[in-house]
């Protein structure tokens, strides 16, 4: 064994709290939830819309996200077990696992798909323009700015599971994962956790970039356009296209497949950020 490849087999838990075990992958979601949050809420007040319009806003995102990214995976990747039966619709909805003896156990949310989380995330932002009386572009476009972060953490908490792993490879990089096998691999999940953080740099550059002052608030032409949002889509979803080449197939059917799941799910996400950032960049040309 080439003692240069990373061995990779960290502890899925990082304490317990009696009978609950708090674990790597749900903290990186809270960081990368919380990340967005505080990010979103500074944008707000730049421009200057009130907090009680911010604060339901947490709500509706991680309700949208944790829903979408649920049946996002059950639906896609696995629809043959959890339709098969009504205990496995249970376990598609809740987070606990029937055993073989038939009694069941808490299990937290065993997969979850950045398609699924995507729409989810964008119909629960349409409820609460509707609700909360916020243009909807202008939420769209600031949520955008922010969602790279919780993409990069979720994808570091990919990591601390050894899941979605890569292909094997000899790269000094690879990363052997323990818990999977004694193959080098790639670490496709770092891989889209740099270049998400690579991303939110870039929305971040260009935000402000465009910004100008107006009396106590900051005005940016491009929030309001639908261009950040596009940009964020077609950023993630083109790279997410081509780093699925990398990656092991997360399930048999996809054997026999030109493009695996991930990639066919990416295609609309790419054409829809292609056409949102094009028109949102034609919206401020005109204004």
């Amino acid at each position: 064994m080439n003692i240069d490849f990373i061995l990779w087999n960290p502890d899925l838990v990082i304490f317990n709290i009696g009978p609950f075990a708090i674990r790597w992958y749900s903290t990186c979601w809270l960081i990368g939830l919380l990340g967005s949050y505080l990010m979103v809420k500074y944008l707000y007040r730049k421009q200057g819309l009130s907090d009680e319009k911010f604060e339901p806003l947490f709500l509706y995102c991680f309700t949208g996200i944790l829903i979408g990214a649920r049946l996002g995976h059950c639906l896609f990747y696995e629809p043959g077990y959890f339709l098969s039966s009504w205990q496995h619709v249970v376990e598609m909805i809740l987070p606990i696992r029937q055993g073989m003896d038939g009694s069941w156990h808490f299990t937290g949310y065993e997969g979850l798909a950045s398609h699924g989380g995507t729409v989810g995330i964008i119909l629960a932002l349409l409820l609460y323009s509707k609700n909360l009386k916020v243009p909807v572009w202008t939420v769209l476009d600031t949520i955008s700015i922010s969602v790279p972060i919780t993409c990069t953490f979720i994808r570091l908490g990919n990591l601390m599971n050894s899941e979605i792993i890569g292909k094997p490879t000899d790269v000094p990089w690879a990363f052997i994962f323990q818990r999977v096998d004694d193959l080098p691999r790639h670490p496709g999940q770092l891989y889209e956790a740099i270049a998400y953080a690579c991303f939110f740099v870039v929305l971040w550059v260009i935000y402000r970039k465009t910004n100008r002052q107006e009396g106590k608030h900051t005005v940016n032409p491009l929030i309001g356009t639908g261009f950040y949002f596009g940009l964020d889509i077609l950023l993630i979803f083109f790279f997410r296209f081509f780093i699925e080449y990398t990656k092991e197939m997360q399930e048999a059917f996809e054997a026999d497949m030109l493009f695996d799941m991930g990639q066919l799910l990416s295609i609309p996400f790419i054409l829809i950020g292609a056409y949102f950032t094009w028109r949102g960049l034609q919206k401020a040309r005109q204004a």
